[in-house]
């Protein structure tokens, strides 16, 4: 038997911000990031539909790119003390999936972060309050996801939070939020968006239901993300609809080891983080290589390359031709191909890529990749990345 789940009202298009009038409650707590919701003027339109909804408004505020557990920790310290019937959280991935943690930590003060790190391990959650996500970026789509990724900075790990309990109760889509983001953020997000897809497409979990979401976030994303890169609103718009769509896939498909690894590299070097949506468009073309040796994935690989416009005569050429448009797509939107193009140093990688492989094999996004992957193999796909050498193992 599987399970598909998700938010019980997805809102979306012009002016959908205005259901916050909707809601039903008399405390919300708003979650935001580092203060462009509050320059663009949203916070304010946010707070006003709340009070027309009668619901008095608290914010927290300055979430920080990758979340930390300390952020967790201090948010919900704040909600204890308030006492919200509403969360709801705005902006890109991190100040939403750093509110699904702080809502745990909300209900229930005496659970562990350990715990939680433990995939579907979370307690009942929704016996305080309720949860309504707006994002403002077009690729995590934590905002229908049961996901969240918490950075512990101390260990250099990122850990991914898995428990249907923390899917939203409400997601928000509204394309004006997305308008805001610079071209650079566009490129990784989208790319983040177009990962989530295929791993999804590919994934051992996979079923009739997440596969049509999975092929028409692809398509939206090779019809729309350079066009969105390039400043093109309407295709900002479709990417706002598709990175959504992509993440209904995965939430419910899971993903594969551009994750894993994407999860473990972000910050684990000393030349600073690795920004998540780019590692995954340097990762992918590896993976699809690594991965379509595997009995049957090439072919899905294969209805993956079809939708994005690849033609060949065969199911070789129509992998490679895919790995190939995604190169494409990361050069034109100035995304390196490999970990020594974006500047790691070789010594530091040499030294730490035994431990990062080690995790990255560990990681709860590794169990659902079509191929099995031991901590020797996934050094030398790692290596491979590295140097930009092929995948021939």
């Amino acid at each position: 038997m599987s399970r598909f789940t998700l938010p019980r009202d997805v809102y979306y298009g012009a002016n959908a911000l205005e259901n916050l009038k909707t809601l039903k409650g008399k405390k919300a707590v708003l979650v935001l990031g580092g203060g462009s919701m509050k320059r663009f003027g949203f916070v304010d339109k946010v707070v006003d539909y709340l009070k027309e909804a009668g619901i008095e408004t608290k914010l927290i505020e300055n979430v920080e790119p990758d979340p930390s557990v300390e952020t967790v920790m201090s948010g919900a310290a704040v909600m204890r003390e308030y006492q919200p019937d509403w969360i709801v959280a705005m902006g890109g991935g991190s100040p939403i999936d750093a509110a699904k943690a702080m809502w745990a930590f909300y209900e229930y003060p005496d659970t562990t972060f350990e715990a939680l790190c433990i995939p579907f391990n979370f307690p009942e959650l929704r016996q305080k309050a309720k949860f309504c996500a707006i994002p403002s970026t077009s690729g995590t789509a934590t905002e229908v996801t049961a996901f969240s990724v918490i950075t512990d900075y101390h260990k250099g790990i990122k850990y991914p939070l898995a428990d249907f309990n923390i899917t939203p109760d409400v997601a928000i889509i509204d394309p004006a939020l997305a308008e805001t983001m610079p071209a650079k953020l566009v490129a990784h997000t989208g790319m983040d968006a177009l990962t989530h897809a295929i791993e999804a497409y590919v994934s051992t979990l996979h079923t009739v239901f997440t596969d049509p979401l999975a092929l028409k976030a692809i398509d939206i994303v090779n019809n729309d993300l350079i066009k969105s890169f390039n400043g093109d609103m309407t295709c900002r718009e479709e990417m706002h609809y598709g990175q959504c769509l992509a993440g209904m896939a995965f939430s419910n498909a899971l993903l594969g080891i551009v994750h894993s690894m994407a999860h473990k590299t972000g910050a684990a070097f000393s030349t600073g983080h690795i920004i998540h949506g780019l590692a995954n468009a340097m990762y992918l073309p590896y993976v699809i290589a690594y991965n379509s040796k595997a009995p049957g994935v090439a072919e899905r690989y294969a209805d993956i390359a079809r939708t994005m416009g690849v033609t060949g005569a065969g199911t070789d050429e129509l992998v490679q031709g895919l790995r190939a448009k995604i190169r494409a797509m990361n050069d034109t939107m100035g995304i390196p191909n490999t970990l020594k193009d974006f500047g790691i140093i070789e010594d530091e990688f040499k030294e730490k890529i035994a431990a990062i492989a080690e995790n990255a094999v560990g990681d709860a996004c590794t169990g659902s990749n079509p191929r099995p992957i031991d901590p020797a193999t996934m050094e030398k796909l790692f290596t491979c990345i590295y140097y930009g050498t092929e995948v021939d193992f």
